[in-house]
């Protein structure tokens, strides 16, 4: 029998779950047997899985599961090396060089388990089968204009924290952007075309601020781009890879420039491929920016769990959009979950 096992989210603030109570009835019918964790900050109640029929078990007991049992989580394991015996279904942030990710990969060849790393499921056609992504670019967006009004007020991002829903942030930001005395501010979003892109476009336009789309066809000849330097926030929501240009480059901060937010909402600071290399790690919600220029204010916001501000939408969304692959999981060896396996083992072999 195919045992899913649903961790708690190890990381602070992190809210969110890739499972919800119907999904988790919906496996278990399938003939599946499903354990959740017990978690002191996941937002959707453990009562659900419980009434859902789920084997409940104590928060973080997931090391002493049974070895046939695939681990479910979505964020990153504590990084304390020890090896991992265990199949893990989860972001791994592994595979595009960055340093943390070499170490757990390390982990699972000490161990013997896999990584099915959620970022690389993939149908047959190459696009993720489930995604974040409208969620990470609406509240990146977010915190990006936040950003902007605390300049306006003569001040600095404040720390920030999750919403019950969409609205609430809006009506927030709606009255913090009234309280300014300049119009709304313009932003230039990359990757426009992406669902992290049209989540971070369709947060501005609930402001009603001018929005300046680009995507590949935009960027094709290679940057830095000194358009982005002429509106006020800049929106980065391409994933960094091999090829990507850098957008915005250190010369920036010298430069003539109305730019004076960055909001990096796809995150890669750790890669070699980092399209806004301006800054050396992620901000996080006690302190959402990194200042890196002062005259005028240049504000990087690099928050890299920008879903879990709206947790229950997050959640309820991606959920739905990965159930239909869960319930192949009694298939590990063909299929979305074949393609994942097949991109680990290839990972495995370069270190």
């Amino acid at each position: 029998m195919t045992h899913l096992w649903v961790r708690a989210e190890q990381r602070q603030n992190e809210e969110r779950v890739g499972l919800t109570p119907e999904g988790a009835q919906a496996l278990i019918a399938a003939g599946m047997r499903v354990s959740v964790e017990q978690s002191a900050q996941r937002k959707i109640s453990i009562e659900g899985y419980a009434s859902a029929g789920c084997e409940i078990v104590p928060e973080n007991a997931w090391p002493e599961a049974p070895t046939d049992a695939i681990i479910f989580g979505l964020k990153e394991l504590p990084d304390d090396g020890t090896p991992l015996v265990h199949c893990h279904i989860m972001f791994g942030h592994a595979f595009k060089g960055q340093h943390a990710g070499r170490r757990l990969l390390a982990r699972f060849r000490a161990g013997g388990g896999a990584l099915y790393d959620l970022e690389y499921l993939v149908a047959e056609d190459g696009r993720r089968v489930a995604a974040f992504g409208y969620w990470a670019g609406f509240s990146g967006a977010a915190v990006s204009v936040k950003a902007w009004a605390a300049q306006e007020a003569g001040g600095i991002c404040h720390p920030v924290s999750s919403y019950p829903d969409k609205m609430a942030l809006v009506e927030e930001l709606r009255a913090e952007l009234a309280a300014t005395a300049r119009p709304r501010p313009r932003a230039i979003v990359i990757g426009a075309l992406g669902r992290v892109g049209t989540g971070a476009a369709d947060l501005c336009a609930e402001l009603g601020m001018e929005v300046t789309r680009w995507d590949m066809a935009e960027t094709a000849r290679g940057g830095p781009f000194p358009e982005i330097l002429a509106h006020d926030i800049f929106l980065n929501c391409v994933f960094a890879r091999p090829g990507t240009p850098v957008f915005v480059g250190p010369d920036a901060l010298a430069a003539p420039r109305r730019l004076t937010v960055i909001g990096d909402i796809a995150c890669d600071p750790d890669s070699d491929y980092n399209p806004v290399p301006l800054y050396t790690a992620a901000t996080n919600r006690d302190a959402p920016v990194l200042r890196v220029a002062k005259n005028p204010p240049l504000d990087v916001m690099a928050i890299d769990n920008l879903p879990s501000l709206l947790p229950v939408e997050s959640s309820q969304d991606y959920a739905a959009q990965l159930l239909p692959s869960l319930l192949t999981l009694d298939r590990l060896e063909k299929g979305v979950w074949g393609r994942a396996r097949a991109t680990f083992d290839a990972q495995m072999k370069r270190i």
